[in-house]
């Protein structure tokens, strides 16, 4: 009797709460048929009446996604990339955003204007000039040629939401700190680093994700050696246009997904209180 009082005291939150689970329920539920369809025998997936559940899960589809012979090198290659670009970009961020911050110079609001119109080009009007760019340094078919973009497209968004964090920090602790004998270098490594880390790691999701999930410039700058290929390229080879393996590409489509909710909740501390703030005066 309590319970339905206090929904009729409180029509506003419960219609929140009531839309909250709805739009997580239309949001997770694509994730939830990818895994089941892995598990699924062949039988049920091309069954005319599919269920949304299984009583005979079967691991055969992840057997045959083990069984490809390049699998694990894309998975590793994948693995290459998406750390060397949270790695670099979040330490070039780091630097820039207190450069940006801390120091007076000219152009400065002109810099963070070109940072913010970096992000609204779409990547897809830059492939032909990067392929173009990459060709003349050698880089095509390398890893290099993956890793280079992607650190370029991370670069302005983590530039940008790391000053946020870079400003809160308090000048007068920087003063203190120089009072007390620190060097700059000194108080950027030991003090200002480890303030601004939580903002750090809320970057390094977002370029963790897009490194993880690249389909474009795989396809586009892997033309020959499909060794140094990525994850997502693994997707097409479980599926053909007579004869598609559909438990092959859910099973593969699982694996990959795996990681990304699990660099969450690696750094999930860390980005929460990333995304509630930083240090105030």
């Amino acid at each position: 009797m309590n319970l339905v009082r206090g929904f009729l005291r409180r029509p506003g939150r419960t219609a929140a709460e009531a839309t909250a689970l709805v739009v997580a329920v239309v949001v997770a539920f694509p994730l939830y048929w990818m895994v089941l369809s892995a598990f699924r025998p062949v039988g049920e997936i091309e069954s005319d009446t599919p269920r949304p559940w299984t009583l005979t899960p079967s691991l055969a589809s992840f057997r045959r996604v083990f069984g490809q012979q390049e699998f694990g090198r894309y998975f590793l290659n994948s693995a290459v990339v998406a750390c060397s670009v949270v790695v670099v970009s979040a330490l070039i961020a780091f630097l820039a955003a207190t450069a940006v911050t801390r120091f007076r110079f000219r152009f400065r609001t002109t810099l963070l204007v070109m940072f913010l119109v970096a992000q609204m080009v779409p990547v897809e009007a830059l492939t032909i000039p990067l392929f173009f760019l990459m060709r003349d340094f050698g880089q095509l078919n390398t890893l290099g040629s993956l890793i280079l973009p992607h650190i370029a497209f991370s670069l302005p968004f983590a530039i940008w939401m790391l000053r946020g964090f870079v400003k809160a920090v308090p000048e007068a602790l920087e003063e203190a700190a120089y009072i007390d004998g620190a060097s700059r270098a000194r108080f950027l490594w030991q003090i200002l680093f480890p303030l601004a880390l939580p903002g750090l790691v809320a970057t390094s999701v977002f370029s963790f994700i897009s490194a993880w999930n690249d389909f474009l410039f795989a396809k586009s700058f892997i033309i020959s050696d499909t060794s140094q290929s990525m994850l997502p390229m693994a997707l097409p080879v479980f599926y053909k246009p007579d004869e598609p393996d559909w438990g092959g590409v859910m099973a593969a489509s699982t694996v990959m997904t795996i990681p990304v909710p699990a660099f969450f909740v690696l750094v999930q501390r860390r980005l929460v209180s990333g995304l509630g703030g930083a240090v105030k005066d």
